[in-house]
């Protein structure tokens, strides 16, 4: 009805609607980020992914083979894949011991040791999959679930489907969002409504410097802005009204009035000088080598516990096909601190119980050599894990050969990976759709199997 009157979304939006509200007849949701609920009953009411652009080596971190420590040096006793993104010799153990953590006893490498100290508060994917050996495209595999059209992120359909809990902030927002590899079609919203695209905060700019563009106009004046968005909002209804629905003026409108409402919020969600001494030491801002990622983490946390439905943190860059044993373990002492410091603190808050927690790369790497210190793509195994957001907590679900190169038991494509995710929210992959161009779409396209072992 909306649509056939020429008023849409977006002239709801000019109404300064500042928080869900819903029609009495009906329920019709009026606000296209107001709150919607779940399918079912939720574990999780948020995400924040903690994303290793680049391919960390799972059998280098969480993934412990001993039969790569005994056979190494010895030809891979089976066949490589097929198609290899490029060739490697033989086995090549782990440069890094492994050691039991927690009551669990998982085994996790000296790369991760605060991390494994919370062992017990993880749940390890060690069987995931997906079906292309290059970053872009296993990127955007990862991300959106297709390697081959363009399609909406995962925090594109989470905000689609359950909105935002914060109407002054987006509902999905990316940190230090890689630029290449796919670029911004790892946080598009493609053909869902525009407001749900992923918000970036730096990416081309050092961390302590990033910040939302545009947050602050240089006026400062709210009674003119409002002034301004007003006439600008008449003009945009005159040209609704001759030309009719138009999603993507609708989507600038609400760009536009989300950018006025963020100005009484964002700043302080930015700023981290509240936090108390103790907090930024936990993270690790006190250390230049942690200090960057700290500084995601921290703002992960921040904007998560203000109602952002979806936050990405973006750290790179583990792709090495030479010095391995070098640059694993610069980026490792990196991120083991501030990731630890993420896992104590919203656990302390009371917000680990609700907030699902997922670390990951877009693939693993190969038990086998390349070069004199590297190893290869692999995504046919590889590593993530879980915390929080209703999975078990010192579980592992899922088994690689005994080197490492391909899953064998309890396999997780990376479809069932976004199907599990969406079912920890309360959503049902298969109804959780979008019809566009003539068909009905969603982000499992027509694959994907909820992991309900991995549920607590």
């Amino acid at each position: 009805m909306l649509r056939q009157c020429c008023a849409g979304f977006g002239n709801l939006a000019l109404l300064g609607l500042l928080s869900s509200l819903e029609s009495a007849a009906g329920g019709a949701i009026a606000h296209p980020l107001a709150v919607r609920p779940p399918m079912f009953r939720p574990r999780a009411r948020r995400v924040i992914f903690l994303f290793m652009h680049g391919g960390p080596s799972h059998v280098d971190t969480f993934d412990y083979k001993p039969a790569l420590i005994r056979d190494s040096g010895k030809p891979l006793p089976f066949d490589k894949p097929r198609i290899q993104f490029a060739q490697t010799s033989n086995l090549r153990k782990s440069p890094w011991q492994f050691r039991p953590y927690g009551q669990s006893g998982a085994m996790i490498s000296d790369l991760f040791p605060l991390v494994g100290a919370r062992a017990d508060d993880l749940c390890f994917l060690k069987s995931i999959h997906g079906t292309n050996e290059a970053h872009g495209g296993a990127l955007l595999k990862l991300h959106t679930g297709s390697d081959t059209f363009v399609r909406p992120s995962m925090g594109s359909w989470i905000s689609y489907g359950l909105g935002s809990e914060n109407q002054n902030l987006p509902s999905f927002l990316t940190i230090n969002p890689t630029l290449g590899h796919g670029g911004v079609g790892n946080w598009s919203s493609a053909f869902l409504p525009a407001v749900h695209q992923g918000t970036p905060i730096g990416g081309e700019v050092p961390v302590e410097k990033a910040t939302i563009n545009y947050l602050r106009d240089p006026d400062g004046d709210p009674a003119r802005q409002r002034a301004q968005l007003d006439l600008l909002g008449e003009m945009n209804r005159q040209n609704l009204a001759q030309a009719g629905p138009d999603a993507a003026l609708e989507a600038r409108i609400e760009s536009f009035e989300l950018a006025f409402r963020m100005q009484t919020e964002a700043p302080e969600t930015m700023s981290l000088s509240g936090e108390s001494v103790a907090t930024k030491k936990l993270y690790g801002l006190d250390d230049p080598r942690t200090a960057s990622f700290a500084r995601q983490c921290l703002l992960a946390r921040r904007f998560s516990e203000r109602g952002v439905r979806f936050v990405q943190v973006t750290h790179p860059y583990w792709d090495q096909h030479e010095d391995l044993t070098k640059e694993h373990a610069r980026l490792a002492s990196e991120v083991d601190r501030p990731i630890a410091g993420l896992l104590v603190d919203l656990k302390a808050r009371g917000l680990l119980e609700d907030t699902l927690v997922i670390w990951g790369g877009e693939f693993g790497r190969t038990p086998t050599l390349q070069g004199k210190d590297g190893r290869d793509h692999n995504p046919h195994a590889f590593t993530m894990w879980m915390a929080g957001g209703g999975v078990k907590a010192g579980f592992s679900h899922g088994v690689t050969d005994d080197y490492g190169f391909y899953c064998v038991d309890e396999k997780v494509h990376v479809h069932d990976l976004h199907a599990t995710v969406l079912a920890l929210l309360g959503l049902d992959h298969e109804k959780l759709t979008h019809r566009h161009a003539g068909r009905d779409f969603r982000l499992t396209d027509v694959s994907g199997r909820v992991v309900t072992e991995i549920f607590a």
